[in-house]
C-alpha cells in the first residue's frame, strides 16, 4: 500500500508541488463534460501526470456524492427510464475507454440524496469540522422529487446496474470501486422516502455478493464506515478485515471521526476515536496493495486552507505508513 490522493484538474505547478510532497499515485476527476470523454483524453491526462513522475491510476465517474440531479449520470439510480438506459450504455463506453487507457479503476457512489450533513461545528484550534446529528436532520423537506425508494427498490436498481456494467468491467479489467453513501442512517431507515443501503457495512456485504467478481468492490471510505458503527474505535477493524480478506478494497479514504452512527464530527487523523496506525496494520495484514488517501480534512485558517490541510495529512500518512512498515 502507498499514499495517493484525488483531485480535479491541476495546473503543472500544482502537480509539481504534489510530486515534491511525495504523491506518486492519484485519482483525477476529468474536467470535460462526461459525454465528451474519450480514450485519447484519458491518455493525455495520464501523460500530464507522468511528466511529474505521478501515475493517474483511477478516475471518478459522474456518479458522485452529490444528489442524483447534480450528477451527469444521475439517472442511473433513479426509477427506470429511457434516460437511465442511455446513461448506462454510455457508462459502458466509459469503462471501455478507461480499460483502453490503462486506468486501473473507476470510483463512484450509489446515492440519490447525496451528502447529508447538519450545521458545522468548531474543532481543534478553531478549525471548522463537518458534523452529522441524525436527530437534527431537516425533516421539513418534501419527499424526494423522483419518488420514494425503499430498500427493496434501491436493491433492484443496484442489481440492474451491476448486471449491466460488471460484464464490461470484467472484459476491460477495470475495477469498479463503490464509495459508501455518506452517512449511513441505519438499516431499513429512510430519509425523504429514500433508503441508503450502501451507507452501512451490511449493504456492502450484499453488494459484493450480488455480483461476485474480482472487479466489483469498494472505494473504502474508512470515515464513512466508521460513521455507520455504534463503536467505531473497536468495530472498524473487523470491517476492514471482512472486505480486505476478500480482496474487495480497491482504494482507501483514510479519515477519522469522533462519535459514531447518527452523531459524529470529522476530525484530523491524529485526534479521532479510531487508532489510525492500528487500522493501517490491518490493511497490511489483509494484503491491501493500493492507495491510502486523505479525505475531508477539517477547514483550517489562513491562505490556501485546503492545500495546507491536505499537505498536513499527506505528512501524517507518510509517517504512519513508515511506522507500520517497521513492524
Amino acid at each position: 500500500m502507498y499514499i495517493g490522493s484525488q483531485f480535479g484538474e491541476q495546473t503543472d505547478e500544482e502537480m509539481k508541488v504534489l510530486s515534491q510532497l511525495g504523491i506518486k499515485n492519484v485519482d483525477q476527476t476529468p474536467a470535460a463534460p462526461w459525454r465528451g470523454w474519450s480514450t485519447d483524453m484519458l491518455l493525455k491526462m495520464k501523460e500530464r501526470w507522468a511528466k511529474h513522475d505521478i501515475s493517474m491510476e483511477m478516475i471518478h465517474i459522474p456518479l458522485g456524492s452529490r444528489s442524483a440531479y447534480d450528477n451527469e449520470a444521475g439517472a442511473i439510480f433513479l426509477k427506470p427510464s429511457d434516460e437511465r438506459d442511455r446513461q448506462i450504455d454510455w457508462m459502458k463506453e466509459t469503462v471501455r475507454m478507461a480499460g483502453e487507457a490503462g486506468i486501473r479503476g473507476l470510483n463512484y457512489n450509489i446515492t440519490i440524496l447525496g451528502h447529508l450533513r447538519t450545521p458545522s461545528k468548531t474543532g481543534r484550534g478553531g478549525a471548522v469540522v463537518s458534523t452529522f446529528e441524525l436527530d437534527k436532520l431537516d425533516q421539513s423537506l418534501d419527499e424526494f422529487e423522483d419518488g420514494p425508494a425503499d430498500e427493496d427498490e434501491m436493491w433492484e436498481r443496484i442489481d440492474h446496474w451491476l448486471q449491466e456494467i460488471m460484464p464490461v468491467a470484467e472484459e476491460y479489467k477495470v475495477q469498479m470501486a463503490c464509495h459508501p453513501s455518506d452517512p449511513g442512517i441505519g438499516v431499513g431507515n429512510t430519509y425523504r422516502g429514500v433508503a441508503r443501503p450502501l451507507g452501512m457495512a451490511e449493504g456492502f456485504k450484499k453488494l459484493i455478493a450480488l455480483y461476485d467478481s474480482p472487479y466489483n468492490g469498494l472505494n473504502f471510505c474508512q470515515g464513512c464506515m466508521s460513521e455507520a458503527l455504534a463503536n467505531p474505535a473497536e468495530e472498524i477493524f473487523d470491517v476492514i478485515r471482512y472486505f480486505g480478506e476478500r480482496k474487495k478494497i480497491f482504494n482507501v479514504h483514510f479519515r477519522n471521526i469522533k462519535g459514531g452512527l447518527g452523531n459524529f464530527v470529522e476530525v484530523f487523523p491524529d485526534e479521532g476515536d479510531v487508532n489510525m496506525i492500528r487500522a493501517l496494520k490491518v490493511y497490511k495484514e489483509v494484503g491491501y496493495e493500493y492507495m491510502i488517501m486523505p479525505d475531508h480534512v477539517p477547514g483550517i485558517s489562513g491562505p490556501e486552507p485546503g492545500k495546507v490541510g491536505f499537505a498536513y495529512t499527506f505528512g501524517y500518512i507518510h509517517a504512519a505508513l513508515q511506522a507500520v512498515e517497521e513492524f
